[in-house]
């Protein structure tokens, strides 16, 4: 059978009609072909290793990560939501000798400068050795520690990318907005590669106009109106989005009529914010990825949907649980971290906990979150937390109760004038579809939001649990004594 790669490659080169607009700017699937060849060229005619792309959505950021994937060079994501601090470590741990951007205090602290290719260049110290055949590292920025760089082969992303285009056939998709940073592998690779196979129309918009600002802001006006001016048939969505995109239409904000797949992942999404969606007529699929397996191993697709799951194993592998209820998976991932021993054995380690009902995964949370009360009770918090911000008050939630006889939560409030009154009568209508060991017995109400600046959660919104656990220490002992 013919390698995943090149079946890409062969169908890209069958493919006609519009491939990438920006604006008024818009390339056809023969432009794409002729600009990525020549990019790639020019690469190779460099003579560089490892292009760290430094870019805003847009064209140029899917035309160099395309160049660099013919030319069979490799691509090092930098994303705009990480700190000055891990973009660093992003550039110095990967021995980047091209940067692809404008030239800023940070390209000059790492070395790069200006060459008369109009690329930023540099000549690393030293080279840290890749696994090979390793085209992407791309970086996961955790909830501890700095960034950790996951290779990838060409094979394993466009295998994930492929079973996408399949998975969302009888959608008939034929432009697709892309919302997430394309630095980001979910939408990299079912935001670009995936809509390219099917032969679609990909737009593509600076991540202001999409309503994003600084590492952690967002504007959903400005979402709203790029969706109306839009039309597109699909979109991919973080848990947070999909539950500000339902609440406004629930309040009456007209949604485009085009929406043909909504794909949701990048942490739990609650059945009860499914249900809502369903209500309103938005076709949502959940979905179940990690950057190690090369983004999305579980998919809801037309064919087989059930909400409270996050779907079926795509084509391209194999799932099973090991003895602690941990989900494995077989099939094209990773090649290692750098500067790491290489990923070995057939089946990879997700971290992740869950169980399969008629073949449907459905998951219970990080196997590293979960807590043991004093009783002897397994809980996952993120189950509960995606419970909580369920509820109108309540924008943020963590709770804690490893060791303890009694849960205790923090709740940030979704406004400033919001009553305790109006806290604890959302909590109780959570607690009353919980089992008593995981119900929130006692809460207190955050001094400020969890956001990247204090500390308290990383820049795309996963809670920082140890830092939680340090700063609240103190208040949840005073709280349950």
């Amino acid at each position: 059978m013919q390698p995943a790669a090149e079946r890409f490659w062969t169908t890209l080169d069958q493919n006609a009609g519009i491939a990438l607009s920006e604006g008024p700017r818009q390339l056809s699937y023969a432009e794409l072909r002729h600009e990525v060849a020549a990019r790639a060229s020019h690469l190779q005619q460099l003579g560089v290793q490892r292009v760290a792309l430094a870019l805003d959505n847009g064209l140029e950021w899917a035309l160099w990560d395309l160049a660099l994937l013919r030319a069979g060079l490799v691509c090092v994501p930098l994303p705009g939501f990480f700190s000055a601090a891990q973009q660093e470590h992003v550039l110095q741990h990967a021995d980047t000798d091209c940067l692809i951007g404008t030239a800023s205090p940070l390209s000059k602290r790492c070395g790069f400068q200006q060459t008369a290719t109009g690329l930023l260049q540099r000549q690393p110290d030293a080279v840290t050795p890749v696994p090979d055949g390793t085209l992407k590292i791309t970086y996961t920025s955790g909830t501890t520690g700095q960034p950790k760089g996951v290779c990838l082969n060409a094979e394993a992303q466009l295998a994930v990318a492929e079973s996408l285009w399949q998975a969302s056939l009888p959608c008939d998709v034929r432009q697709h907005l892309c919302v997430l940073p394309l630095a980001t592998l979910l939408e990299n690779i079912a935001g670009l590669y995936a809509p390219l196979l099917a032969g679609a129309r990909i737009e593509l918009r600076p991540l202001a106009e999409i309503g994003f600002s600084g590492a952690a802001g967002f504007e959903l006006p400005r979402l709203l109106a790029t969706l109306q001016t839009s039309q597109p048939h699909s979109l991919i969505l973080l848990p947070q989005l999909l539950l500000a995109l339902v609440s406004a239409a629930e309040q009456g904000v007209p949604l485009p009529a085009s929406l043909r797949f909504i794909a949701v992942g990048g942490g739990r999404v609650a059945p009860q914010l499914l249900e809502r969606a369903e209500r309103l007529g938005l076709p949502v699929f959940e979905g179940y990825g990690l950057s190690e397996c090369a983004s999305v191993v579980c998919l809801n697709t037309p064919y087989a949907r059930r909400i409270g799951t996050v779907g079926r194993p795509l084509a391209h592998v194999e799932l099973r649980l090991a003895d602690d209820g941990e989900v494995l998976v077989r099939g094209p991932h990773m090649l290692g971290y750098l500067s790491e021993p290489p990923q070995v054995g057939e089946w990879l380690p997700t971290g992740d906990l869950g169980h399969f009902e008629d073949g449907f995964l459905i998951l219970h949370g990080r196997k590293k979150h979960q807590f043991v009360t004093a009783y002897g009770r397994n809980v996952n918090p993120e189950w509960v937390e995606a419970e909580l911000v369920q509820q109108a008050p309540i924008a943020q939630a963590w709770l804690h109760g490893e060791a303890l006889a009694q849960n205790a939560a923090v709740l940030v409030p979704r406004r400033g004038d919001c009553s305790d009154a109006e806290l604890q009568t959302a909590v109780e209508r959570v607690n009353a579809g919980l089992p008593d060991y995981a119900r929130v017995h006692h809460w207190l109400r955050a001094a400020e939001p969890f956001t990247a600046g204090n500390g308290l959660a990383t820049a795309n919104g996963r809670l920082r649990r140890n830092a939680l656990f340090n700063h609240y220490q103190s208040a949840i002992n005073t709280l349950l004594s």
